[in-house]
């Protein structure tokens, strides 16, 4: 497999965090090969390293592409029943980044339903607006499963926003809307 390092600076801001919900190794070798370069953080999801086949293969792939390692945390409840509010989002976030995360992930599920997503899908845009103020929009990857979700993350805190839960065939689309390339974003982005 050719290397690839394409002499780009790593990326501090504008992060984008694919989920892996047990993606082949060939399939990685593709995603790599087309929207490498665009990818900044991948998480293998709830479990599947343990029953995935060829899993050291796929992970020296990535291992292989990855140009740093770094710690991340998540915080939220995965529960859509629960609702946290904002004092005990901003202390957890907080107490991870001083226990020396780099970034901290708010949960949100696969599809949008916890977390900083309310239980019939809506997003608790003012809780998310609290949490950007609080501990800094640099500081926290924002699971964003949906388009929806992307666009108005991108419009509220523009492209360098940091993203995750994003499936590996969305890493394109995602780097338009960051780009101001759809019409979802074409506005805010460039006009």
């Amino acid at each position: 497999m050719p290397g690839f390092d394409l002499g780009l600076p790593q990326r501090t801001a504008g992060l984008t965090h694919v989920i892996d919900k047990g993606l082949g190794p060939r399939g990685w070798e593709d995603v790599l090969e087309v929207s490498g370069h665009l990818i900044d953080v991948v998480k293998l999801g709830w479990g599947t390293s343990y029953v995935t086949k060829n899993l050291e293969r796929k992970l020296q792939l990535i291992a292989d592409f990855a140009r740093d390692f770094t710690v991340l945390s998540e915080v939220g409840s995965k529960d859509s029943s629960v609702e946290y509010g904002v004092d005990e989002w901003t202390r957890w976030l907080r107490e991870e980044l001083d226990a020396g995360a780099w970034k901290v992930i708010t949960e949100a599920r696969e599809g949008g339903t916890a977390g900083i997503f309310d239980a019939g899908g809506g997003m608790r845009t003012e809780l998310i607006g609290e949490i950007a103020q609080a501990v800094g929009v640099a500081n926290v990857i924002f699971e964003a499963p949906s388009k929806a979700a992307q666009a108005w993350f991108v419009k509220q805190f523009g492209p360098e926003v940091n993203l995750g839960n994003i499936p590996p065939e969305e890493v394109i689309p995602l780097e338009t809307l960051r780009l101001g390339l759809r019409g979802d974003t074409l506005k805010e982005i460039l006009l």
